[in-house]
């Protein structure tokens, strides 16, 4: 047990300053940021339209009348009906 916890210890004792970073030191990488975003936000819209054109498609097909039924089918035509 006292093995387990002095290196938990020196873990959160070399740990301090990792968490202490704030980061700031990045430069140069907004324009990478700004580029992924966007290539992100193009593929949720190109994904978006499509589904909004099966959307109204399903919801054409739901509240269309259903189609009339040919009177003459295949079979009738070969016989000569």
């Amino acid at each position: 047990m006292g093995t387990l916890m002095r290196t938990v210890i020196v873990i959160l004792a070399s740990a301090t300053t990792a968490l202490a970073a704030d980061g700031s030191v990045v430069k140069g990488s907004a324009f990478l940021i700004i580029l992924f975003l966007g290539f992100a936000a193009l593929i949720i819209v190109f994904q978006f339209i499509p589904g909004l054109v099966l959307f109204a498609t399903m919801l054409k097909s739901l509240f269309s009348r259903a189609p009339k039924k040919a009177t003459e089918t295949l079979s009738d035509k070969s016989r000569g009906k």
